[in-house]
């Protein structure tokens, strides 16, 4: 299939710039994969589609306030650096820019507590490698120096870094936050809990490519970078044992519905472990955990508009992305989901 297979048009508008007020008061389009049909809802109404016998699984990675604006103390001459993936205690690979200057040796300033050197490069563009410099406890230094690290086509200022974490987040690692959880609050989960839907959490740290669209013009060409899991034994277990008894997987975005898939054997019974995953799902691939998927609306040509056409094809995808478009639902990051059974 050619890249180009998975385009539409979207008004420039409906690019969600901001969070709304209450998580739960999202739009929600509902697609039924047995019957074609498209239903129009708010988020808090997803209760109304789980089942005593559902087991919804959620991604509980931590967003990191990755991206740093530093100087140098020298010439004042400004630097962002983007922590992707840690190597040491303080080392870190991250994406550099302006890429050109930091060289080997500069030290750069982000504030009285945070320093950093550049000891090399990476293999990826823009890539370097840097030591993190500071006293004192290393995820609160972060959360003081740090902004969160928004995508690019998000423009305004986030004013409230917890707006960019799901309200269940736990363990600090991502570059970018699983966004389907978004729509979440305390209460929503707890109301979920209570009509029976059991709730259960795995780990992926997602990476920055989850933003990048598919360059190369066959989508076989593509290379899928690589993100870190973890699946518990209790998590397996419970998954396994809800298979077995009849009840629905419902993976809340594409987070999770790939971790699944990848921890997942030929005869459906998921593993629990620790690794990466590099697990690429386009239209063909059989799903062999996820029953349902919650996942928020992509960029055109993105491997992640891909895997949801594999879910509930190509065709049906757009015509939902089409109706979106058309009802004026807000997409990408900070904008509506879809629920699709």
């Amino acid at each position: 299939m050619h890249t180009s297979d998975f385009t539409y048009d979207l008004p420039k508008e409906l690019i969600a710039q901001t969070p709304i007020s209450d998580r739960s008061a999202s739009r929600l389009l509902v697609y039924d994969r047995s019957t074609g049909k498209i239903e129009d809802c708010v988020f808090s109404d997803i209760t109304r589609f789980l089942s005593e016998h559902d087991l919804l699984v959620r991604n509980n990675t931590r967003v990191l306030p990755a991206r740093l604006l530093a100087h140098r103390a020298d010439t004042g001459g400004n630097m962002e650096f983007l922590l992707l993936k840690r190597t040491g205690e303080k080392t870190w690979e991250c994406l550099a820019r302006p890429a050109r200057r930091a060289i080997p040796g500069r030290e750069y300033n982000v504030n009285d507590e945070l320093r950093v050197r550049v000891l090399g490069d990476t293999d990826a563009d823009g890539g370097k490698v840097i030591e993190l410099i500071y006293d004192g406890i290393f995820e609160e230094v972060l959360d003081r120096a740090g902004q969160m690290p928004l995508p690019p086509y998000i423009t305004e200022r986030l004013e409230d870094k917890n707006r960019y974490q799901t309200v269940y987040a736990l363990t600090n690692g991502s570059a970018a936050a699983p966004t389907a959880g978004l729509h979440f609050t305390k209460e929503l989960l707890s109301k979920i809990s209570a009509e029976g839907t059991e709730i259960i959490d795995i780990l992926l740290h997602v990476g920055l490519g989850t933003f990048r669209p598919v360059s190369e013009e066959n989508i076989e060409d593509h290379v899928m970078h690589k993100e870190y899991y973890e699946v518990s034994d209790d998590a397996a277990g419970r998954i396994n044992k809800a298979r077995q008894n009849g009840g629905r997987i419902v993976a809340v975005g594409t987070t999770s519905c790939r971790t699944l898939e990848s921890v997942t054997d030929s005869e459906g019974v998921v593993h629990a472990g620790s690794d990466w995953t590099g697990i690429y799902i386009t239209p063909g691939y059989q799903f062999k955990a996820v029953d349902a998927l919650i996942t928020n609306f992509h960029l055109p040509e993105s491997t992640l508009l891909m895997l949801v056409s594999a879910f509930m094809g190509r065709e049906e995808a757009l015509r939902c992305y089409e109706h979106a478009v058309k009802e004026r639902y807000r997409f990408f990051s900070f904008g509506d989901a879809m629920l699709i059974l």
